[in-house]
């Protein structure tokens, strides 16, 4: 299962990782988050020990959503060495979120 991320370890996990970490800004109540999930799933096994998935529910984690400009969900932002690398907004089907991530391994 990707790991869940919270405002406390967020910094931890994310931003001090020296993988690259594909993190899923999401809520329980968004449709398309679901749509979003398993593949975010399959990715973590496919990706276990080269990248961390992760994800951060933003009705209870709201600090770096916003610290990050997410206004919309689901929102998948990769980080390398604590910075953003690259942005999906929406649903996108599992090549892009693959192509995203291999592009900094």
């Amino acid at each position: 299962m990707a790991v869940e991320v919270t405002d406390a370890t967020f910094e931890e996990v994310v931003l001090k990782s020296d993988k690259p970490v594909m993190v899923d800004f999401w809520a329980a109540w968004c449709g398309p988050c679901r749509m979003v999930a398993p593949i975010l799933e399959e990715l973590h096994k496919n990706y276990e020990g080269k990248a961390v998935i992760a994800k951060v529910d933003v009705d209870a984690n709201q600090k770096y959503a916003a610290q990050y400009g997410v206004r919309n969900i689901p929102t998948v932002l990769v980080f390398k060495n604590g910075e953003v690398v690259e942005k999906q907004v929406g649903v996108a089907p599992k090549a892009v979120y693959e192509q995203k991530i291999n592009a900094h391994l």
